[in-house]
């Protein structure tokens, strides 16, 4: 059954990030940039900005760090309806931005979180999907805790007897994935249920064991080899049967500050391929992945037969994310067609 709406849901944890300002090491510090973000709620906020209903779904402490959490989403233009409070205390991260040969170090604190401590029968999925036709979660969720997997494996549930279009980044967390349970039985029945499925070089493999065969996947930690995932493709086609679409970000890290960046995305007969982007001063590159899958999920709510421009929207977009500090790609649906168009000259628009 589809349904003729472009609503959709996300579902997942939103967090306090306490970034160290200007590439400065955490031990140098003496104040933190204070930005909110969490990979469902980044995927909410990019579908806003491009005019598309969303609503995230989430727990969050009834208190003031709480309160400000959804104020930001509230003033993206996202929709909060369906949060439920609860806990002590929302998740929190703290980024070290890297630079030049020294990467990005992310340290978590989000044990015991409001979110990590949701359980089954707190959220009425019956209501949160009502007149909604996209559902969103990451590999995230369920890593935090045994009881928000539960939760999401209940809401997919739903959204699957409702007929509506599930999506999923299954985004490995080596730091999130503690608590006892065999992790690729955990995201192997999660995914089972989802129509789009999006993953990076390494989160097949990390989850499932399946990775590129043949073709070298990377040429020499720069340049990824697109044509070396078509078998990751076919393989996670046949692992999940009732996937329509597999799309992969391809990141080569030629530093910290300069990746190049593109995409495939695979519907089970053909292989799309975008553009390889070349960024040379990146300015915060987490939520790229988070931008891309908004900027996909947008491009095939408006373009469900046109796989190539949908891919290159969202390869665009998240492009367009490196240059945006915080976890959420603020950037319009113009912005995202003129460099998708090939104008990258950055010019004053005035």
């Amino acid at each position: 059954m589809s349904r003729q709406t472009n609503k959709v849901v996300t579902f997942g944890e939103i967090m306090l990030r306490l970034s160290s300002p200007n590439s400065l090491r955490i031990s140098q510090a003496n104040s933190l940039d204070v930005f909110y973000g969490g990979g469902e709620a980044n995927v909410a906020v990019s579908l806003a900005n491009y005019g598309i209903p969303v609503e995230f779904v989430s727990r969050i402490p009834k208190n003031d760090i709480g309160n400000s959490a959804i104020m930001e989403l509230r003033r993206r233009g996202v929709g909060t309806s369906h949060i439920i409070y609860g806990g002590s205390r929302l998740g929190i991260y703290f980024l070290e931005t890297g630079a030049v040969s020294r990467g990005s170090k992310v340290i978590y604190d989000r044990e015991n979180s409001a979110m990590a401590e949701i359980k089954t029968g707190m959220i009425d999925w019956n209501k949160v999907f009502k007149d909604v036709s996209w559902f969103h979660w990451t590999g995230i969720t369920p890593a935090i805790s045994k009881s928000a997997a539960d939760v999401c494996l209940e809401g997919l549930k739903v959204a699957n007897e409702l007929g509506i279009k599930i999506s999923t980044d299954l985004n490995y967390r080596s730091k999130l994935w503690k608590y006892k349970g065999n992790r690729q039985e955990i995201m192997t029945e999660l995914t089972s249920y989802c129509d789009i499925i999006l993953c990076n070089e390494e989160d097949a493999e990390m989850h499932f064991g399946i990775k590129p065969k043949g073709l070298n996947a990377r040429s020499q930690g720069h340049d990824m080899n697109g044509d070396a995932y078509l078998s990751v493709c076919k393989e996670m086609m046949q692992k999940f049967p009732k996937a329509e679409k597999i799309a992969v970000t391809l990141r080569g890290s030629i530093s910290a500050s300069h990746n190049s960046w593109a995409g495939i995305l695979y519907d089970g007969k053909k292989m799309f391929k975008s553009k390889e982007y070349q960024i040379t001063h990146i300015v915060d590159r987490v939520g790229a992945g988070d931008s891309f899958m908004g900027g996909l999920i947008y491009g095939i709510l408006n373009n469900p037969t046109d796989d190539q421009t949908s891919l290159d929207f969202a390869v665009a977009a998240s492009c367009l994310k490196h240059t945006i500090k915080g976890d959420a790609n603020l950037v319009t649906v113009d912005e995202v067609n003129k460099l998708m168009n090939g104008d990258s000259s950055g010019r004053v628009n005035r």
